[in-house]
């Protein structure tokens, strides 16, 4: 009996993202090729030092509010499986000002330790190859098949399908270096963000996180933090600077960590401007990537000609041609926009594309959800509103 060939996918960008999007793909058993830009996994935003894992709470349920309940246990019970504690992360909870003012369960992490823990398992689950120092410039689709193309148009690596995960690097290969989809299609904006942190010598300023404009982490201990940061730290943090595309430090961002910082420890904002005047304060900057309506994209990417063809065809009628019903370049798939909530929404998001990729059925206590995060969602609308031709 002849054997169904391995299903094989493109994974372009090795953070959150893309390592979710291995492990879960790996456990569905598919052949893999993972490229990135840097000489290593979670180079970017996932290098963050220490992050904080925990729900985003609001009065009514929102659809954010929905998916972090969703993925903070998803993330959580990946972390219990694959990172001990002590090694990547830390259960605890935070202490919540402002709108959402409580005390909430929650977890510190390395989110780089999960992003190898994903990617050791997805090597050992299913044919996993890692390419580092590779750039891939354009995307090209041809008999079909995906080339990855690097800077001088050579071909990196080819499949079927492909997983777009570079954060705010998507919209720069997809939309203008390949021209694949249209820049207002894909709506993602650069936010970056700095945080403030040094070596803890003596005891915690404040018994737990605290969190209102920005996460004061009294205390953090990881055994593999080191060489680049203290074994033991206290961190505050991050910015948020929407349109800055850079990973500059400067003293102006320290600045605003120590201001937010006095609301919610006044003698860890003294320390901090002590640190910056002494020259012992660190800091760690990245940029994050955030769509227009601040949810992620997981799933196909559209075909907009052939979604402009379809609203055409269907007139004064365009306002009933549903989402699901637009049209997708085919093997064409991203996982992206997670804005500072990538611990919280990459596995979740993950599994839902991996399911999508490999032809599951989809959960109906779901559907508004997966519609939410849809990528074809901003073609959709913008093609709705269009005028029928007279």
């Amino acid at each position: 009996m002849p054997t169904t060939p391995q299903r094989h996918a493109l994974v372009i960008g090795a953070g959150l993202a893309g390592a979710a999007a291995c492990a879960a793909l790996a456990r569905r058993g598919w052949r893999l090729t993972l490229l990135d830009a840097a000489d290593g996994p979670a180079r970017g935003a996932s290098a963050l030092p220490v992050g904080m894992l925990s729900p985003h709470v609001t009065r009514a349920p929102t659809p954010l509010s929905r998916l972090s309940a969703l993925g903070v246990a998803s993330t959580l019970a990946e972390l219990q499986r694959l990172v001990p504690q002590g090694q990547g992360w830390q259960a605890c909870e935070v202490d919540n000002r402002g709108h959402d003012a409580g005390r909430w369960p929650a977890a510190m992490v390395r989110p780089a330790a999960l992003v190898q823990a994903w990617l050791a398992e997805a090597a050992h689950a299913s044919p996993l190859e890692m390419r580092w120092n590779t750039r891939v410039n354009r995307l090209e689709h041809r008999d079909g098949l995906w080339l990855a193309q690097g800077p001088d148009g050579q071909t990196l690596a080819e499949a079927p399908t492909v997983v777009v995960a570079s954060a705010y690097g998507s919209q720069a290969l997809v939309a203008q270096a390949s021209r694949l989809v249209p820049d207002e299609a894909l709506p993602l904006r650069p936010v970056k963000g700095q945080m403030s942190l040094a070596a803890l010598d003596g005891e915690a300023l404040a018994p737990r996180p605290q969190r209102d404009n920005g996460v004061f982490v009294p205390l953090y201990e990881d055994t593999g933090l080191p060489p680049r940061w203290p074994a033991r730290l206290w961190a505050m943090g991050s910015t948020y600077d929407r349109g800055e595309d850079n990973s500059s430090l400067n003293d102006s961002a320290h600045e605003r960590n120590a201001t937010s910082l006095e609301a919610l420890c006044p003698p860890a904002a003294l320390g901090l401007r002590n640190a910056l005047a002494s020259g012992r304060l660190l800091g760690w900057a990245q940029v994050r990537c955030a769509s227009l309506d601040r949810l992620p994209l997981a799933g196909a990417l559209p075909d907009t000609a052939a979604l402009h063809t379809l609203m055409a065809h269907a007139g004064p009628r365009r306002g009933r041609v549903a989402l699901q019903d637009t049209p997708r370049l085919p093997g064409l798939f991203m996982l992206s926009a997670m804005g500072s909530r990538g611990l919280t929404l990459a596995h979740w998001c993950a599994e839902q594309l991996a399911a999508r990729m490999n032809q599951e059925p989809a959960s109906d206590a779901w559907a508004d959800l997966l519609a939410a995060i849809d990528p074809a969602r901003f073609a959709w609308k913008q093609a709705r509103r269009q005028q029928p031709a007279a």
